[in-house]
């Protein structure tokens, strides 16, 4: 299924990847917390695969307040992604700079509170290290704070590193989550002195564990909710009490556990008796106090009528919605759009399976689906909506060509629709929503259940929002990657569709596009043989991921073709380019080195307009980068003039020509990577056989697994024969 998108919910099960495999990170972690006075943390290691950060340990806050941010791409805008791809303290320092700074963490956790990120950073980027503090905290870091955090993160960095001479350090399939807990003596003496005190007072108390759960309630407590002790202890508040199941509860559970701060509301018992809650929060639960309220103007009053249109299941679910929202709007291509449907809004409804469809010629094609097997989710190929309506895929082609959603709350409800769909896809239950766009169906989106359940009103006016939400964003992604497809096609036609073959040259070249997200770029070779002594060989870069770092890299190299044709010397060539691109006034930069290789005297000339010098190794010795005088970069002078640099090539010499793309990023030292690339080439290793093509690979290895690739490369290797 050649690019669709199958990711599942998590990683892939593999063995050692159980919540006790991070358990030796638990005491620094702990300890780290301690030290700064952080009210939660959370550690984030790096998966399978290096672009993918997935939460592995947890502590002060319960799992499903993380249900957002289990797991973040790389490149995503996220406080612990932009500390792990910029390897820098990252810093929040109240809700104002939040939501300036990451408004999609500040819409789906609206509440106030200080957060800090550090790059767990070792032999290898290992992942990130997540606090936060209580609103309380100055909006600032001080130098102490910041020296016992980054000693926190440098100490779980050593452990890992310990680890991975083991087993790679991967993070758990179910994250690790550590309770919180202090030590008392005596715990039984001092259980019952507190009790006795509490059953004195003329309120109910009770206590909530970090997870929410009820841990203790008083007699009067018990009463005030209206059951027993017995079958209120260990549950949720939402689910054994069931007014209590609406957002203003939940919100006000969340706003205290984390913010740190109290929080009270009021609360109508039906039918019509008034109850006050106040919740003060601690590092190990939140003890709340309930008591009768008068009803007035400032009284927060939800009545049990759940199930009105458009009414949110709980906040935790409101704030979720907003959160992959704005994860929509932000999702750049068609095969982004089915990792956020699949991976973020799925979780949200509580989905145990998703899938993504279009509509292009009349069929019905999948782009993305999890928890599907690929069988039960595809369409076979080539065939149209007609053929699939009485198939498996009918409930989804109904819904694309109708633009009606389908509804199935059950197996009974989908075997009427279907014979056998339940049994043979294992989904009992479906909400198959049409994507529609300028009020055109385009395509569809799945989700399945594995238990019978009721679409509510308000369920379903959730459902449609979503999918025009999904709708819009799809569209937008479509018209994204056909314009990545016309601008790499123009690229395509611009770069040499084979290198110029000469009996006394070997060459092989490769260009590599920047990573996911990023445009086309400026970067370009080229091989012409001038006669059979003489070859020029050409690499440069454009500033610039768009359409217009292509076309003028299409100029430049027309350009550097004309005057070699016009036998201009390598300088010469490049001061032509150069007031060319003068006259043209782009704001863009271009570097280029230029060589003339004489392949019968064996002997280069070179002359470089700002670019990096070419990695030379002579028969059987080390590979070295080459002194060349650099002159300005092209177009950025009226009148440049390029020094000439003259090399030795006996027989059997390797060249490399490189942009900076294989060597320059933040973060990345300019001249360790060079002596890396360098060594490459000095031992090509596995290209013994004296081919080109794997030895460009090998260098192409040269760049960081776990680095983040940010800029394109482009690369053309030469070697002289006798």
């Amino acid at each position: 299924m050649g690019g669709v998108a199958t990711r599942a919910h998590g990683p892939a099960p593999d063995a050692g990847r159980d919540a006790d495999a991070v358990a030796y990170l638990d005491a620094p972690f702990q300890e780290c917390m301690r030290q700064v006075g952080a009210i939660a943390g959370a550690v984030y290691l790096r998966d399978a695969d290096p672009g993918m950060l997935r939460l592995a340990l947890l502590s002060g806050l319960p799992l499903d307040l993380m249900s957002p941010w289990l797991s973040g791409a790389v490149p995503a805008p996220l406080p612990g992604t932009d500390a792990y791809r910029e390897q820098r303290f990252v810093w929040v320092g109240s809700q104002e700079e939040m939501a300036h700074a990451y408004p999609r963490v500040a819409a789906a956790l609206p509440y106030p509170f200080a957060l800090g990120a550090l790059p767990i950073t070792g032999a290898h980027r290992w992942g990130v290290l997540l606090l936060m503090w209580p609103p309380t905290h100055p909006p600032v870091t001080n130098a102490r704070e910041r020296r016992n955090i980054s000693a926190g993160a440098h100490r779980l960095a050593r452990l890992i590193d310990s680890e991975a001479r083991k087993r790679l350090p991967l993070p758990p399939r179910e994250p690790r989550v550590l309770a919180a807990g202090s030590a008392v003596q005596d715990p039984s003496q001092r259980a019952l002195a507190a009790a006795d005190v509490l059953e004195r007072l003329p309120v109910g108390a009770c206590g909530l564990d970090l997870q929410g759960r009820f841990g203790y309630l008083s007699p009067r407590a018990a009463e005030l909710l209206g059951s027993t002790e017995a079958d209120l202890l260990g549950t949720l508040p939402w689910h054994s009490v069931p007014w209590l199941d609406n957002p203003v509860c939940e919100d006000g559970y969340r706003a205290a556990l984390v913010s740190r701060q109290p929080v009270s509301f009021t609360v109508v018992r039906p039918p019509d008796q008034p109850l006050l809650f106040r919740l003060y929060p601690g590092s190990s639960g939140i003890t709340v106090l309930l008591s009768d309220a008068d009803t007035g103007p400032a009284a927060v009053r939800m009545r049990a009528d759940r199930g009105s249109a458009g009414t949110p299941r709980s906040a935790a679910h409101l704030y979720q919605v907003v959160h992959v929202a704005a994860a929509l709007t932000e999702a750049a291509t068609v095969l982004d759009v089915a990792e956020v449907v699949t991976e973020q809004v799925a979780p949200v409804l509580d989905a145990r399976a998703a899938a993504l469809y279009k509509i292009r010629d009349g069929r019905l094609l999948l782009i993305g689906h999890a928890g599907f097997p690929a069988t039960a989710a595809e369409p076979p190929d080539g065939a149209v909506l007609d053929t699939v309506l009485d198939t498996v895929f009918g409930a989804a082609a109904k819904a694309a060509t109708t633009g009606r959603a389908v509804f199935l709350g059950s197996a009974a409800e989908a075997d009427r629709y279907h014979p056998r769909l339940a049994e043979l896809t294992g989904k009992p239950t479906w909400a198959v929503l049409p994507l529609v766009t300028h009020h055109d169906p385009t395509g569809c989106c799945v989700f399945a259940y594995d238990r019978a359940r009721t679409f509510e009103a308000g369920e379903r006016a959730v459902f449609t929002s979503l999918s025009g939400l999904i709708a819009q964003a799809l569209d937008r992604a479509r018209l994204y990657d056909e314009q990545q497809r016309l601008a790499h096609g123009l690229q395509d036609a611009l770069l040499p569709r084979a290198l110029d073959r000469h009996p006394r040259l070997e060459a092989a070249a490769r260009y590599l596009p920047a990573t996911r997200g990023m445009d086309i770029g400026g970067d370009f070779y080229d091989l012409i043989r001038i006669d059979d002594d003489t070859v020029i060989a050409v690499i440069g870069d454009v500033e610039g991921h768009n359409v217009a770092a292509a076309a003028m890299m299409g100029q430049v190299r027309t350009a550097i073709r004309a005057h070699t044709s016009a036998g201009a010397p390598p300088d010469q060539v490049l001061a032509r380019t150069s007031r060319l691109l003068d006259d043209l006034r782009t704001d863009l930069l271009a570097s280029c080195l230029y060589l003339r290789l004489d392949l019968v005297r064996h002997r280069a000339l070179l002359a470089s307009a700002g670019h990096l010098p070419p990695l030379l190794r002579p028969p059987g010795g080390p590979c070295t980068v080459a002194e060349v005088a650099p002159g300005p970069l092209l177009g950025t002078v009226p009148d440049p003039e390029y020094p000439l640099t003259e090399l030795d090539l006996p027989p059997d010499t390797l060249i490399g020509l490189y942009t900076d793309g294989l060597v320059e990023a933040p973060g990345i030292d300019l001249d360790q990577q060079l002596a890396k690339c360098a060594a490459l080439l000095s031992d090509p290793g596995e290209s013994q056989d004296g081919r080109l093509d794997p030895l460009v690979d090998i260098l192409l290895r040269a760049w960081p697994d776990d680095f983040p690739r940010s800029d394109d490369i482009a690369v053309l290797l030469l070697r002289t024969r006798p």
